[in-house]
């Protein structure tokens, strides 16, 4: 599988304004029968998902199961590194093993780090290596501007996500793997001998509610992907940047009441199909526009418009929060507008003023140039030698909706030297591509 990641960014901007508080603010209402958006507001705008990212670590544990690579009662190796990983977590020793089965319950109902972490090295090699494997794997079901570059949610600037495609992550989900899916319902199991009790309230107190996921940093604000049954109805809400949790889910309740009964209740329809996800990830190709899929997996009520993307930040003076559900008002750290990020600290070039060199290599493409230059810059920072002298190229491919943004290395004075790089990117997991430079 090809793969793809998104480190931290280089951008720092001090937020000084009060608006900065809403920038966060995204929902949207899905029918799950029929695709339709009953309800969106900022459905495409960036945001952090906190723990909202082990919907996916739990995707690809299902997908491992599935394929019989794991079993329910394989053990897996807690690492010094997994079992460092701040709470909340089952807080099992390094060195100590979790079962497959204890590490989803962990992540579902405790949002535990450790286990997404000794998920993620199990299934991956790395934390690393699995969050290209999970970003891979949202573009593969449609997820065209989602990022992950760890497998719990933990505070990183880079791990980005929208509502539109934390709704799609919630119908694959739902479709693909029913059975499992149904874990998200439990509200509490027994480990080792004490009670592990979730905090998804809403879930406790909404008829018809079978999870599935609540998030929360700092930078974040209070995320929840809901899902909903009422008869032959079927829907699924996403809610991102709440101040509180009570706001959160008192905002998904309030969208649930108003648009839960204009969804399909046609007894014959399934689940909504993966409209625009693809078989397969091609993420370091050449061809002009098929780079990555970028189709979106949900589709747009006419008129509709699309929101402005907001890209991250890194927040140098970030506190880290890791209790998901604490009744506190979210400090100012969010994700700023895309024209709000200043130019400075940008490293990465453009097409307008590429290095000279015969030889290049691309590694990735990517939804936007900052995710493509924040590639960029954490592939060089583990290159090593072969990587110092290169120049960080970003080239745009497409128009409106379908652009993407290679990435690439140029600047090299010879085949051997591009292949060099290549080699030693290859060596940490990355696809690498030798391109000669025609001018």
């Amino acid at each position: 599988m090809r793969k793809l990641l998104a480190a931290v960014l280089t951008v720092t901007l001090a937020v000084s304004a009060p608006l900065a508080a809403l920038a966060g603010s995204a929902s949207l209402i899905l029918d799950a029968r029929t695709g339709k958006v009953l309800a969106a507001e900022n459905a495409d705008s960036l945001n952090h998902p906190a723990s909202l990212t082990k919907m996916m670590t739990i995707y690809l544990t299902f997908e491992a199961l599935k394929r019989g690579k794991i079993a329910w009662d394989t053990p897996i190796t807690v690492s010094k590194y997994a079992a460092a990983r701040p709470p909340t977590k089952l807080g099992v020793k390094a060195g100590g093993t979790i079962t497959v089965r204890e590490a989803v319950y962990g992540m579902i109902v405790k949002s535990a780090n450790d286990a997404a972490a000794a998920m993620a090295e199990k299934l991956g090699g790395s934390e690393s290596g699995f969050a290209r494997m999970m970003t891979a794997k949202a573009r593969q079901l449609g997820m065209s501007r989602t990022v992950f570059v760890n497998a719990s949610g933990l505070p990183n600037s880079s791990q980005v996500t929208t509502a539109r495609d934390m709704s799609t992550l919630a119908i694959a989900l739902m479709k693909n793997y029913p059975s499992e899916y149904r874990l998200f319902s439990v509200a509490s199991f027994n480990f080792r001998g004490r009670n592990v009790r979730g905090h998804n309230n809403l879930m406790y107190r909404y008829q018809g509610m079978d999870g599935i996921k609540t998030g929360y940093t700092n930078a974040s604000g209070f995320n929840l992907v809901s899902a909903v049954k009422d008869g032959n109805r079927r829907v699924v809400g996403v809610v991102l940047g709440g101040r509180t949790a009570r706001s959160r889910d008192d905002k998904m309740a309030g969208l649930l009441d108003r648009y839960l009964g204009r969804a399909s209740s046609s007894g014959a329809a399934g689940l909504v199909a993966s409209v625009g996800a693809k078989e397969s990830v091609e993420v370091a190709s050449a061809a002009d526009a098929s780079d990555v899929p970028v189709s979106l997996n949900t589709r747009r009520p006419a008129g509709e418009a699309t929101s402005k993307s907001l890209a991250p930040k890194n927040l140098a003076t970030n506190s880290l929060a890791y209790a998901d559900d604490a009744n506190a008002v979210v400090p100012l750290e969010r994700p700023a507008a895309m024209d709000e990020i200043l130019t400075s600290g940008k490293s990465s070039k453009t097409s307008a003023e590429k290095a000279d060199g015969t030889w290049q290599i691309q590694i990735s493409a990517a939804p936007s140039a900052d995710a493509a230059r924040a590639l960029l810059a954490q592939a060089q920072s583990e290159g090593g030698a072969p990587l110092v002298s290169a120049s960080p190229y970003t080239e745009p491919v497409g128009q409106g909706a379908n652009r993407i943004y290679r990435a690439r290395f140029v600047g090299f004075a010879s085949k051997d030297a591009a292949e060099s790089a290549c080699d030693a990117l290859k060596q940490r997991s990355y696809d690498c591509m030798l391109l000669p430079d025609h001018g």
